[in-house]
């Protein structure tokens, strides 16, 4: 049978045909694999109790980050079955409770490895840690439009995004990584949608950026740590191995002097356009 490439991200759920090895955890609620199952086909998956030859996509739940070693129960031999099909050529997607709620919100997730821990053992994995899993291509800066009076109700953070001074300020970070021959990348397929990143050696860096013009500073400031704070720990719990630096870049130097002692002190980087002090 011919081999089905993975890229190591699953785009969706929309052609899928899923099972689940148990109950996962979904946005932080226990959900049993009826319901799990239930919502899968709201997205267009469709799901099976048991594993079979047709299964493109495995969701493992309370198995996570064990070995599984009880070939008596289904769940258990879910993940050998996926492994088997794996060695001979037709590769069966594997996420865990975090990808899959990302799929449920329309997001990639992470394809995760299987390997062999002994007879009729297997323990599933995330992909080799590595830079390449968290930057993606170069960044750009993009083309905005006019704001229209109802992208008020949007969500504030994709609605900066689209400002001038956003991607003015994108610009300027870009030339001066570029300057020290450092490329600015946009994030990987599966990791969180940070807008600039860069590496250094062993220390990865991700950057969220906001504009303060027309805006009040206060307010985008303490938007942006929070962002900012959740990229890192979403990355250091996916990629343990790497060091993740968090950086705050704001269009210019803030007004009040105490945001770079907060910064400092939840453990963050805080910069401005146009000498990016401190990277």
């Amino acid at each position: 049978m011919p081999r089905r490439p993975c890229t190591g991200t699953v785009r969706g759920l929309k052609g899928q045909t899923i099972c689940f090895t148990g109950r996962v955890l979904v946005d932080g609620a226990w959900t049993v694999r009826t319901d799990c199952a239930k919502r899968a086909g709201q997205h267009g998956a469709i799901p099976k109790t048991d594993f079979s030859r047709k299964v493109t996509l495995v969701v493992y739940g309370d198995l996570a980050s064990k070995v599984v070693t009880d070939d008596r129960r289904a769940y258990s031999s879910t993940l050998v079955d996926a492994e088997a099909e794996r060695s001979r050529g037709r590769h069966i997607c594997v996420v865990d409770a975090d990808g899959f709620s990302k799929l449920l919100k329309g997001r990639p997730a992470p394809c995760l490895e299987l390997r062999r821990a002994g007879t009729r053992r297997v323990r599933p994995v995330a992909a080799a840690t590595t830079e390449g899993r968290i930057l993606g291509g170069p960044l750009r800066v993009r083309r905005t439009g006019r704001r229209l009076s109802g992208d008020l109700t949007l969500d504030l953070g994709r609605l900066d995004k689209a400002t001038t001074a956003h991607e003015a300020t994108i610009g300027a970070l870009i030339a001066y990584l570029s300057h020290q021959d450092v490329e600015a990348c946009t994030y990987a397929p599966g990791a969180p949608e940070f807008d600039a990143g860069w590496s250094r050696g062993d220390e990865v860096f991700v950057a969220e950026i906001k504009s303060l013009t027309g805006a009040r500073e206060d307010q985008q400031i303490r938007l942006g740590i929070g962002q900012v704070l959740d990229y890192a720990h979403q990355l250091r719990t996916a990629f343990p191995g790497t060091v993740i630096r968090p950086i705050l870049v704001l269009e210019r130097r803030p007004s009040d002097a105490r945001w770079a002692a907060l910064a400092g002190s939840v453990g963050l980087r805080l910069t401005w356009a146009p000498g990016f002090p401190g990277i």
